[in-house]
């Protein structure tokens, strides 16, 4: 039993190393995300797609749009990284054969579904929120903006649609986290051993541009699979509260919709900005965490196995 727990990294390590990649991740990626956004909310056809669609904020807004939402979207980055890769420590430990000491694939399933679950409730659901409405504002002049930056457009939406608003679109981006996170957790893993023969508490730290192809491969299912759930997350988080009629009334009646007026492909818009975010967000992520893991793995478990 000694043995088993000599051979894991403590949560509190894996959510350091989820915090420290998210930084790095947000100051990388930020601009792909606004075009997402952008193409996701476009309903009339103004972008015609990623590079025009980059190319006209650039032109009529300026550069620094394609940085709109950083603080909260940096800030949701690394708080969503320490959650996410600190419970899924947690679950790991909790699903793990209590004699042996090894996870299942339905635990290790269970334990991204579970983390991604709570990410998406406790972090994502109201830092998107805010991130979206500042987002979708076109121009840079102050006076002219409804939201001034992200602390006054959260106080904005709790006064005019109360601290609802701030949880607008979570059932979407439940469905989406959980799943994203079942299959990125259990596909780095795989791919780790497959590629590298690496597996956790082995004392073997792999090489950053290692790490960056496990991360890249791992982070591209999950976009494809939750594609429409993305976008439904978007139009409802997206859409306010505060007088007027909402257009989503939920979930399911945001999929219909979509689906009537805008045909089947619409509930994917900004797949492809999606797939240019996420896997290499998540290759840029691990190449950070992999490091910071390892570097626990050498120094405090493998060298105590060799005494």
């Amino acid at each position: 039993m000694s043995e088993s727990k000599k051979s894991t990294v403590p949560p509190y390590v894996k959510a350091l190393s989820g915090s420290i990649g998210g930084i790095v991740e947000a100051s990388c990626l930020q601009p792909i995300d606004v075009i997402k956004t952008r193409l996701q909310l476009d309903t009339s056809g103004t972008y015609k797609g990623i590079i025009h669609c980059g190319a006209t904020v650039y032109r009529t807004e300026g550069v620094r749009a394609l940085w709109k939402g950083l603080t909260p979207f940096a800030t949701h980055l690394t708080l969503k990284y320490t959650l996410r890769m600190g419970s899924n420590a947690m679950l790991q430990s909790a699903f793990k054969d209590s004699e042996t000491g090894q996870l299942s694939n339905a635990g290790r399933l269970l334990s991204g579904f579970g983390a991604g679950v709570l990410e998406a409730l406790i972090i994502v659901t109201p830092f998107e929120v805010v991130k979206i409405r500042l987002q979708q504002q076109r121009g840079l002049s102050p006076e002219l903006l409804r939201y001034k930056g992200p602390i006054h457009c959260a106080r904005t939406i709790i006064h005019e649609e109360g601290l609802r608003g701030l949880w607008a679109g979570a059932t979407p981006t439940v469905m989406r986290n959980g799943t994203n996170q079942a299959a990125m957790f259990t596909a780095k893993n795989a791919f780790d051993g497959i590629l590298w023969k690496k597996q956790e508490g082995d004392g073997k730290v792999l090489q950053p541009w290692q790490s960056m192809i496990s991360g890249f491969l791992a982070g591209t299912a999950g976009p494809v699979c939750t594609g429409p759930f993305d976008v439904v997350k978007t139009r409802l988080m997206a859409q306010g509260r505060a007088g007027g009629k909402m257009k989503y009334k939920g979930m399911v009646h945001a999929i219909r919709t979509i689906f009537a007026e805008e045909g089947l492909l619409a509930l994917w818009k900004g797949l492809l900005p999606r797939l240019m975010r996420i896997p290499p967000g998540q290759a840029i992520m691990w190449g950070v965490a992999d490091q910071v893991t390892g570097f626990y793995e050498r120094r405090h478990m493998h060298s105590n196995a060799t005494l």
